[in-house]
């Protein structure tokens, strides 16, 4: 069966969409009175004005705050831990993740910790995580996404690297759903361009991998391809010119669309190459790394004829209505590439070599093995090394 024609959707988030929606939070029930707010370690937030526009409409629905400015780009164990003390020594009952997906993944994990014994890993259930379950109900969150990437407004899971082990993992449960998600692209106008597309990418390639992936359904397959047909249509447009209202709207629009393909079906392996990449070179963007594994990767599947179809239906989605082959796919996505700029990306810029690929499949399978089994087509260890090393610039 090519599409599945049964699923099981459950996203309970509120999602508030579109430009000026943030001027709107101070009218809306708040999960409590005290309010951490988790942004990450760099200067965007403050400088761009988006965490003192956050705190005055938090003091207008009469909530306290405290700051935690200590998240990574690769949010670590360690950024969690100092976050969920943050929390506990304040006396916070919720959290507001102000920032991007590095952000709202930490604060997801943040939410678990602040109320939970143990370390993280506990309840982590892949790689050496033990899979415990979370056992006190985790703090509330409201999602405030400055980036349009991850898709972590509209899902439950968040990814964190345990830096000693090297392994980047998810924590996930029905629980860390955020209450409340805003999505104002006013508040994007500010990413620079290189970052505009590396999260761009991301959120394109959450619903290509859900598409092509076994457990893809009648509603995955319904908001892929919207998503797809956004993001290819926008993101060059966004790259161009980041005040362009109506392309930033158009990309978070598909991004949002993204993080529920991946709450209706499990992504495939491509995000399992990548993660051991930033695993071990945490300097490298996630959606940078994507899009560098991203031609190889989805060029063995075509090879292998993994649902040809559903490629040249992607392809039509990303503006060739002409596609007649899967490999049209690959003209399309390089094509998107070079228009945003990126194209050209090289893993040696990060510090990575060939010797490395041995070790980066090694972590793939091991930290993040479950993606694998959303494959269609069955990877060997030989063809991982392989998509590295026909990828490594």
């Amino acid at each position: 069966m090519e599409t599945n024609l049964i699923y099981d959707m459950y996203v309970p988030t509120r999602l508030m969409f579109g430009a000026g929606v943030l001027n709107q939070l101070n009218e809306q029930p708040m999960p409590g009175k005290r309010a951490l707010i988790v942004i990450s370690n760099g200067k965007s937030t403050r400088a761009n004005g988006y965490l003192a526009r956050t705190e005055e409409q938090l003091r207008k629905a009469g909530v306290e705050t405290t700051i935690f400015d200590g998240v990574a780009p690769n949010p670590t164990v360690s950024n969690v831990n100092a976050g969920a003390e943050a929390a506990r020594k304040n006396g916070c009952d919720f959290l507001v993740a102000l920032g991007g997906g590095s952000v709202m993944d930490c604060t997801k994990a943040i939410a678990v910790m602040a109320t939970n014994e143990g370390e993280l890993w506990d309840y982590v259930s892949v790689g050496s995580g033990k899979g415990k379950p979370i056992a006190v109900k985790p703090l509330p969150i409201i999602a405030i996404t400055t980036t349009a990437g991850t898709g972590s407004e509209t899902d439950n899971a968040g990814v964190i690297t345990k830096e000693d082990t090297h392994e980047k993992a998810f924590v996930g449960d029905a629980t860390l759903f955020p209450i409340l998600s805003l999505v104002d692209p006013e508040l994007m106008a500010s990413v620079p361009p290189t970052f505009t597309a590396y999260q761009g990418f991301d959120a394109l390639f959450h619903s290509t991998e859900g598409y092509i992936a076994k457990g893809a359904n009648l509603m995955s397959d319904m908001y892929a391809l919207e998503a797809i047909r956004n993001i290819a249509e926008y993101l060059p447009r966004a790259v161009k010119d980041g005040q362009d209202l109506e392309a930033r709207t158009r990309v978070a629009f598909g991004n949002s669309l993204s993080g529920a393909v991946m709450c209706l079906t499990l992504i495939t392996s491509e995000h399992a190459l990548e993660h051991a990449l930033s695993a071990y070179h945490p300097a490298l963007p996630h959606g940078a790394g994507l899009i560098m594994v991203s031609k190889a990767y989805y060029k063995y599947f075509i090879e292998h004829h993994g649902c040809d179809e559903r490629f040249v239906r992607m392809a039509q989605a990303m503006g060739m209505p002409e596609a007649t082959k899967p490999e049209d796919f690959l003209t399309a996505l390089t094509r998107l590439q070079e228009a945003c700029g990126v194209a050209d990306l090289k893993m040696s810029d990060y510090g990575i070599t060939p010797a490395e690929f041995g070790t980066l499949m090694r972590n793939a399978r091991e930290v993040m093995g479950i993606m694998f089994s959303s494959d269609r087509v069955q990877m060997t260890d030989e063809d991982i090394v392989n998509v590295y090393a026909e990828s490594y610039k």
